[in-house]
């Protein structure tokens, strides 16, 4: 268990590698032609079968055809040898490059030779996907879900090789919590991660995000309506106690704790602080009796 705690340590092969970063110890050893930047005809160049990303927008590939048609390729593309086959390598990172290239007339592209295994192939797939500016919310929160998930990446690591704030990640992850009704609208460009963000408290974000849609709301009239829907009976009450009064009375630094530990957890979490007190409690919700046992296990490690 140790073992595999030590493995997940730090950026991971595929994200120092998008990050063009090269390891010191395996700089040394590497042979130079897999340090250096060197040129390869295009067909001897094939896309990495497993690519989560298939469909490439035609006209982000125009535009990048004629840039490489008036600069060239400008950065190189990170590929590894294919298998066993002689003088062909799989692209890694750098498809797109390939394809407007190829559509460019361009004969030759950069590339950086590397040794990677598999899981560090689609690694670096997902990051390249999540770097892509035609990701929706929910596409890029998932991404992100996957590197934690599967490579033990935390929230603060891709936030400083992605470029990203924490919080953006934070609250990009919170929006898989949300039902799948909810989730698809967002992919299908219906809501924006605003309008999705103001549904992960609402009591019934289904019947909310109809309304949205059918009303064509703003983010803050979607807002008004997630507050109104959490306060039925209106203002005439707002006072009576800061429990009552739900997430309105929790400040900036609460609502943010909230959204990270639920990203964390992968499941709503609540904290509600008893007023003019240090007391309060922390509530999370789980979904399935798995979704328990994982929390029971977190728990339990942190003894």
């Amino acid at each position: 268990m140790a073992e595999k705690k030590e493995q997940r340590r730090g950026l991971g092969r595929g994200l120092s590698a998008l990050m063009a970063d090269i390891e010191p110890n395996s700089e040394a050893s590497a042979p130079p032609q897999q340090r250096a930047v060197r040129t390869l005809p295009v067909d001897q160049l094939f896309p990495n079968p497993d690519q989560p990303r298939r469909q490439f927008d035609a006209d982000a590939l125009d535009e990048l055809k004629m840039s490489i048609r008036s600069k060239g390729v400008i950065q190189p593309l990170i590929v590894r040898p294919r298998g066993t086959a002689e003088n062909q390598y799989e692209i890694v990172a750098g498809e797109r490059r390939w394809r407007a290239a190829q559509a460019a007339g361009v004969h030759e592209v950069p590339v950086v030779v590397r040794e990677f295994s598999d899981e560090d192939v689609l690694e670096i797939a997902i990051i390249e996907n999540i770097q892509r500016a035609d990701l929706n919310p929910i596409e890029e929160a998932a991404g992100y879900e996957q590197l934690m998930s599967r490579f033990g990446h935390t929230q603060e690591k891709l936030a400083q090789a992605l470029g990203k704030s924490r919080s953006h990640i934070a609250n990009l992850l919170r929006l898989l919590n949300l039902p799948d009704v909810v989730k698809n609208a967002v992919v299908d460009g219906k809501l924006s991660a605003g309008h999705a963000r103001a549904l992960i408290t609402a009591p019934d974000p289904v019947l909310l995000a109809g309304q949205i849609v059918r009303h064509g709301m703003s983010v803050r009239e979607a807002e008004r309506l997630v507050r109104e829907a959490q306060n039925p009976e209106g203002d005439a009450k707002p006072k009576r106690s800061a429990k009552s009064s739900g997430n309105e009375a929790k400040d900036a630094d609460t609502k943010a704790l909230e959204g990270d530990l639920s990203a964390a957890l992968g499941m709503k979490v609540s904290i509600n602080h008893n007023a003019g007190k240090e007391t309060g409690s922390v509530t999370i919700s789980y979904d399935t009796l798995e979704d328990l046992d994982l929390l029971c296990s977190a728990l339990s490690a942190t003894r």
